[in-house]
């Protein structure tokens, strides 16, 4: 009787019924299998998949043909903002906050004509909170890069424009204004309102006004003054 079940036993898968049930079985777990390497694949793929928050617009190509005539940018308060790679709608939204924000890769501020601050790829400067400082010199042929980085720019009164901006209250993204926390610089409103309205790169400048006339000359003055306390400094410091 051992003998027979054993015989049935081993007999079984190859009777039709046998191999039709061995059959679905086999299909059975290799659907399942399926499903598995279905679903596991799914999830791997649905990971390396970066969301939007993390997708980093291309690194901007920066040259001197990146930047022009200052009035032909968005005026935000006192100064003037761009995008280098389109973003113009972020940098606006941060600019023109009460409270405050991260500027976008690409956004330009500009508040005379020959200094620029250029807000740089994700992790391009952590010191600078990515952004890149240019000084430039203007003329109706366009701009020229004179320095550019963030140790080595400096103001037109001497200063350097990293050690000013660096002073701003950290909601401000290093962007220096009146109530930003950075220290005050020898120029009035007026003066920067002449400055921008008579940039040389502008196709469609007109004659100065009489107000701005004004205003550049004291504007002279006070660079004469700030240049020659400069030399003073450096001579008493030899």
């Amino acid at each position: 009787m051992a003998a027979r079940c054993r015989t049935i036993h081993d007999t079984s898968h190859t009777t039709p019924v046998g191999r039709a049930a061995q059959r679905r079985r086999a299909f059975t777990i290799s659907g399942v299998h399926a499903r598995r390497m279905l679903l596991a694949g799914t999830l791997l793929v649905g990971s390396a998949v970066a969301t939007p928050a993390d997708v980093q617009p291309p690194a901007a190509s920066i040259s001197e043909k990146s930047f022009r005539c200052v009035t032909e940018m968005t005026h935000i308060g006192h100064f003037y903002v761009d995008n280098l790679v389109g973003n113009l709608k972020g940098t606006v939204q941060v600019a023109e906050s009460t409270t405050g924000g991260v500027y976008p890769a690409g956004s330009v501020l500009q508040l005379v004509p020959t200094e620029v601050m250029v807000k740089r790829e994700k992790g391009f400067n952590a010191a600078t909170h990515d952004w890149e400082f240019f000084e430039l010199d203007v003329s109706p042929n366009g701009s020229t890069i004179r320095k550019r980085g963030f140790v080595e720019v400096v103001n037109r009164f001497g200063g350097n424009c990293f050690t000013c901006h660096i002073r701003a209250l950290p909601q401000w993204d290093l962007v220096c204004d009146t109530t930003h926390g950075c220290e005050g610089i020898p120029i009035t409103i007026p003066m920067i309102n002449a400055l921008q309205r008579t940039d040389p790169r502008c196709k469609t400048q007109g004659a100065v006004s009489p107000e701005d006339g004004a205003a550049l000359e004291q504007l002279a003055v006070v660079q004469r003054a700030m240049a020659a306390a400069n030399a003073a400094k450096k001579a008493a410091d030899k």
